[in-house]
């Protein structure tokens, strides 16, 4: 089953969303050495920010950080997701006198910016890098399109069934040149939760729990739920909801 948890704000979404982060992580920390959780881009970033910062049942040094997608784009560059998180959670953690978490990136040695030939070799490079077996918690957005990592709608990526990290050089969002998780991977995880905010959401959203058989790719995510042990949720605000006929809860 999907649960959905809604709140009147993103500052509610903030805090309820960090109290699950932390369940989570102390779950795994219960019988394991580190936490292993990927992020997306966007304001999920802000809203990880507002939650996570200050809270100090945190266990950063046990954290592991990938990018559940992630531009192809010099790390300092501003359509980063590292360089985003960077300003908004590592150096405010660094100033603080804090130890920070592990962060895992691409190899930006192996960007070239006229050619996007190597960018394969840049998403399996990092396929590398994840567990094998899965990652603890994967933190997913949800465009307007209903778009989730970088896995867009009537995109070939959908079909990827061999790969757990794949390229695109035809992002219809800019930058253009991206690498993604698959679906294959995310079925992996052991749990995936989506964070949702704005009314531009709100006709994806009503097509994601109002058309069982929709292609929207949040929709098949959401279908993964058989796989994902650990279960699918989501953190949203009225703003996106309202409408939306699904069963809301409070975390």
């Amino acid at each position: 089953m999907v649960k959905v948890y809604s709140y009147s704000n993103n500052d509610e979404i903030a805090q309820s969303l960090a109290k699950f982060i932390v369940s989570q992580q102390d779950s795994v920390l219960a019988t394991k050495e580190k936490f292993n959780i990927a992020i997306s881009g966007g304001s999920l970033i802000g809203i990880l920010g507002k939650g996570l910062l200050n809270n100090k049942d945190i266990k950063w040094d046990k954290w592991v950080i990938y990018f559940s997608d992630e531009r192809i784009v010099p790390l300092s560059d501003n359509d980063s997701n590292f360089g985003a998180f960077e300003k908004e959670v590592l150096e405010k953690l660094a100033h603080a006198g804090k130890v920070g978490p592990t962060v895992v990136t691409i190899n930006e040695n192996l960007i070239h910016p006229d050619d996007h030939t190597t960018d394969g070799e840049i998403a399996q490079t990092y396929a590398s890098e994840l567990p094998e077996s899965g990652l603890d918690l994967v933190l997913l957005g949800c465009g307007p399109d209903g778009h989730t990592c970088s896995l867009f709608p009537g995109h070939k990526l959908l079909e990827e069934n061999e790969l757990d990290v794949a390229a695109l050089h035809d992002s219809p969002k800019p930058p253009p040149r991206r690498i993604t998780l698959t679906f294959k991977y995310l079925a992996k995880c052991t749990t995936l939760a989506f964070v949702a905010t704005g009314a531009s959401k709100q006709e994806a959203l009503k097509e994601i729990f109002g058309n069982e058989n929709s292609q929207l790719p949040c929709a098949i995510t959401n279908r993964l739920v058989s796989k994902v042990k650990g279960g699918i949720c989501w953190f949203v605000d009225d703003d996106a909801i309202e409408g939306v006929d699904v069963q809301t809860l409070k975390y």
